[in-house]
């Protein structure tokens, strides 16, 4: 079912988990252990990040050191359809800009579309360190708008080669949105007539970065619907399970920690999980008293904070 769908039906709060594929090399029980867990609050949808290849040096016996490419997380399209499949979950597939071809592009959507998959979130993808080399005779998505565009020309049964008796990919499409504004816009307002672009190129909902502070989701949506847009708007929520987290998602992620959330961390380290636990909790029951049809967390690995924080909610 598409995530719109899910939503306009939803008879009670849902709570939607966002999981990371394991690392090279590591088995995908990883990611199966994680949604056995998740089972019993029967999610609605689980999304699946996706990554491009990143280039790494490797010092050979010889004393040479040689330039490699890998992903160093593959296996997006393989999880979705075991989740989808194995768990008979709805999944979203995360499907990237950069790092890729058009034409890979399109193979992936066919490939999710044979697997019964049909919720996408078109990103533009993380910097990498790596910029692939593009034969001339192929293509590339530079904005999320433009792999949007391209998303959209296949629900009509456009591909890139005119093919005869072409059928269409039904496709739902999910946006990121920035509640704290996406760290390359100069402001919030600019970010929000950029989201306008990706909405009005065919995008169906919106899924937001983290935040801890409540007042920047709701400003964020009064601000887009404002501004015209007016599909979903699904907030997505991380939980601090370190010390660390304080310097981490602020560097990588650019959101803001609240002063009380961080004093709270640093004057009793040793209780950092209960201490967000705790706040995670304040944050989803505040959500949905406001009316928030569905909570979106951002598991990736780990999933047992969450499921703390979903049974003291229920």
């Amino acid at each position: 079912m598409k995530v719109v769908e899910i939503l306009k039906n939803a008879k009670k709060p849902l709570f939607s988990f966002e999981i990371i594929p394991p690392a090279r090399g590591k088995s995908c029980n990883i990611i199966t252990d994680i949604i056995e867990e998740l089972q019993q609050f029967n999610p609605p949808f689980i999304d699946v990040t996706s990554h491009c290849s990143e280039a790494y040096y490797e010092e050979l016996e010889n004393g040479i050191v040689k330039k490699r490419i890998r992903k160093k997380r593959p296996g997006t399209i393989g999880i979705c359809g075991v989740i989808q499949n194995r768990f008979n979950i709805d999944t979203v597939a995360h499907v990237l800009c950069r790092g890729f071809t058009k034409e890979e592009t399109e193979d992936a959507l066919i490939e999710l579309n044979f697997l019964g998959i049909k919720n996408i979130l078109a990103l533009r993808g993380d910097g990498s360190n790596h910029e692939k080399k593009v034969d001339k005779c192929k293509s590339v998505n530079t904005y999320a708008s433009e792999l949007i565009e391209q998303i959209v020309a296949l629900r009509e049964g456009k591909y890139i080669e005119k093919l005869e008796d072409s059928e269409p990919m039904d496709f739902c499409i999910g946006v990121a949105g920035y509640p704290e504004k996406h760290f390359e816009s100069p402001n919030l307002k600019t970010d929000i007539q950029n989201l306008k672009l990706k909405v009005d190129a065919g995008a169906d909902y919106i899924v937001t970065q983290m935040f801890f502070d409540n007042k920047h989701y709701y400003n964020f949506v009064d601000l887009c619907r404002e501004a015209g847009i007016n599909v979903p708007i699904i907030p997505g929520l991380k939980i601090i399970k370190n010390v660390k987290h304080l310097s981490f998602l602020p560097k990588y992620f650019h959101v803001d920690l609240p002063e009380e959330l961080v004093n709270q961390i640093e004057s009793d380290p040793k209780n950092v999980k209960k201490i967000a636990k705790n706040w995670g909790l304040m944050q989803v029951k505040d959500l949905l008293e406001k009316g928030v049809k569905c909570v979106h967390f951002y598991v990736m690995n780990d999933a047992k904070m969450v499921i703390d924080i979903i049974k003291s909610v229920k």
